[in-house]
């Protein structure tokens, strides 16, 4: 059977597989708060990551709104936040995306600022310029010991 079929046969009052287990969980208080902490910690950790990948080319975005989701599975306040963070980026993509060339080549100049102060902050200035004979002492990072 496929999982539209197992999805057919089901009503829509009979709660799936997850649900299920969830409330299991849920009827063993114990259980019940060492799961919503499980998942405020793997949601939380995920959530900073998203957060400090955000000016770097990838994911970022992508991984905060992994990070909420996780959190929303457990908590109000995430999914009231998972929603508001959604709405607000997506307004500003489509009001970024209606700008001149200018004001885009600006939001590129910014992104690649903060992503070569904070390369350069965690040091890897001068591990770069080593691979290429620089050892001027401005590529050291001022955080390094």
């Amino acid at each position: 059977m496929s999982g539209n079929e197992l999805a057919a046969d089901r009503t829509d009052d009979e709660p799936g597989p997850w649900a299920r287990r969830r409330a299991k969980i849920a009827e063993r208080p114990t259980a019940n708060l060492v799961y919503r902490i499980g998942v405020g910690v793997v949601g939380t950790i995920v959530l900073i990551g998203g957060i400090f990948a955000i000016p770097y080319p990838g994911p970022g975005w992508l991984i905060v709104f992994a990070g909420l989701g996780i959190l929303a599975s457990e908590f109000e306040w995430a999914q009231r936040a998972l929603h508001w963070v959604k709405l607000r980026y997506d307004r500003f993509m489509d009001w970024f995306g209606k700008q001149s060339i200018v004001i885009k080549a600006l939001g590129v100049l910014l992104t690649t600022a903060v992503v070569l102060l904070t390369l350069w902050l965690l040091g890897t200035g001068k591990l770069v310029g080593s691979w290429f004979g620089f050892h001027q002492s401005w590529l050291k990072s001022p955080l390094a010991s």
